[in-house]
This record gives C-alpha cells, sequence and structure tokens, in this order.
C-alpha cells in the first residue's frame, strides 16, 4: 500500500448557519453539503453559497444525475433538487449509516462503526453486496472506476482507495493530525471534496494521478457521488 500525506488544495467556508459538515456530493456544477437540517450547494469556484433545501441532512448524501439522495436516520431520501420535495424514501441497511455514493445505477453507503461499504438497490434498499473495511467508513465515492472511502477515528483521518473485490488498501492519503474526513465526493477528475465535521469546512484534496501510486484493482464502475 502506498501511503502519502493528503494535499488539501483549498478549503471552503464555515458557512453560515451551518455548524457541521456531514455528507457531500456534486452535481457538475455545485457541491452539496448536508448540514444536520438542510441541504446546501455552493460554488466550488467563488466559496459562495447558491442556495439550501429545508431537508433532514445528518449524514452521506448522494446525486445520480437528477436527484440527491440523503441519509435521515434510517432511511435514505430521494430528493428533488429544484423543489426539495421527497419522492421517495428506502431503508438504510443498518444503523449507523454514515457515507453515501452513486454509481452503476446502485448507492453505495458506508456504516461507520460496522466498517463496512454496502452496495444497494435504490428501489428497494436491498443489500446486493458487501465490502469490509478494518476501519470505520465515513465518505464514499467512485471515480474513474475507484472506490475511495474516508475514515475518521480519534484524531487521525485518511482517503483510501480500495480494491472493490477484496476491500484491500490501494493507497492512502493522511489528513494532517486533528482534520476530519466526514463526508466525501469526487468531482470527476483531479480533487476530492472532503466534509470537515464540526470545523464546518469542505475541503478539497488532489487526487493522485495514475503515476503517483502503485496499486490498480478497476471494475466498470463510473459516475459516483457521496
Amino acid at each position: 500500500m502506498n501511503r502519502s500525506p493528503a494535499e488539501i488544495v483549498r478549503e471552503y467556508g464555515p458557512f453560515a448557519g451551518a455548524d457541521q459538515v456531514h455528507g457531500v456530493t456534486y452535481d457538475g456544477q455545485q457541491v452539496w453539503f448536508a448540514a444536520g437540517d438542510k441541504l446546501t450547494a455552493f460554488d466550488p469556484t467563488t466559496g459562495k453559497t447558491q442556495r439550501s433545501l429545508d431537508v433532514a441532512a445528518q449524514a452521506g448524501t448522494a446525486f445520480d444525475g437528477q436527484h440527491l439522495f440523503q441519509i435521515a436516520g434510517d432511511r435514505i431520501q430521494k430528493i428533488d433538487p429544484q423543489t426539495g420535495r421527497v419522492l421517495a424514501t428506502i431503508p438504510t441497511p443498518a444503523s449507523g449509516s454514515s457515507g453515501l455514493a452513486w454509481a452503476e445505477g446502485a448507492l453505495w453507503v458506508g456504516q461507520y462503526q460496522d466498517r463496512k461499504i454496502h452496495q444497494i438497490d435504490p428501489q428497494s434498499g436491498a443489500i446486493l453486496r458487501t465490502i469490509e473495511s478494518n476501519r470505520f467508513v465515513t465518505g464514499v465515492t467512485w471515480v474513474d472506476g475507484e472506490l475511495w472511502h474516508g475514515t475518521w477515528e480519534g484524531e487521525e483521518s485518511e482517503l483510501r482507495h480500495i480494491d472493490p473485490r477484496t476491500g484491500e488498501v490501494l493507497e492512502s492519503l493522511a489528513m494532517p493530525s486533528g482534520v476530519g474526513v466526514s463526508g466525501l465526493e469526487s468531482n470527476g477528475a483531479d480533487q476530492f471534496f472532503c466534509g470537515g465535521g464540526n470545523s464546518g469546512k469542505v475541503r478539497a484534496v488532489r487526487r493522485p494521478t495514475r503515476g503517483d501510486a502503485g496499486g490498480d484493482a478497476e471494475i466498470q464502475v463510473n459516475s459516483a457521488t457521496d
């Protein structure tokens, strides 16, 4: 496994009225983050808040290209991003659901203390498969066929690229001491957006290029969010 320091390239926030940043997702133009009782979107170029939706938003967030998905307690809500209306709900796989991503027609749910990632059916919530981790799982994202997840235990937090078949850690990016990762999302290219928990911030971290780190175990999964 290749372990290197995370390169934080930009910080956003704190944001007015948002004491916590939980899940994070990206719709191609705006970064959305879960702030407890609302979902807030900001422009990643200017850092300015664009809009907010009044919905329960205590954990992971995802975007499927049309709808937002948000963990709210024991359920996942499918939300119209234009109106904030909840269109449907499905149960979470278990208590303690944290990260959320969308890829290849399925939702991927991080289980924090259970140290697992579940692929679930977005219509029924049925578990399709489970990937084991050896660390607490926070945010989850897919990018270019790579599965990444955040970890946060005590004062240590990192981003991990794992083999989606075995859960083996292929590379990791260690955040500075005391800097945690709650939500995790890719911009589809060279950066990750990382929720910063009670810091109230979102941090952009440089994604390693293929030449930066060894290890390559991809499956054909694209279009990821958390």
